[in-house]
């Protein structure tokens, strides 16, 4: 699988894993964070790539906000 492939693979799959069981994560946030971060540490990135990533990143970021929001409520 090229970094392009992987990214979008990620990009395809992870929100789908957040809410996928019931609106519980399939796979949690942090395998996603670890993975998208792991790609950035270990691999040269393009300008694309690293954007893409970041964006991926900022949903993350999103997805964790929105749920301590439920937990806490108004």
């Amino acid at each position: 699988m090229t970094m392009d492939e992987d990214i979008a693979h990620v990009a395809r799959v992870m929100a789908p894993s957040l809410r996928a069981f019931r609106g519980e994560p399939v796979l949690p946030p942090a395998y996603w964070r670890k993975r998208l971060q792991r790609i950035q540490d270990e691999f040269p990135l393009n300008e694309l790539q690293t954007f893409q990533i970041e964006r991926l990143l900022g949903e993350l970021d999103r997805f964790e906000a929105e749920r301590a929001d439920e937990f806490t409520g108004p």
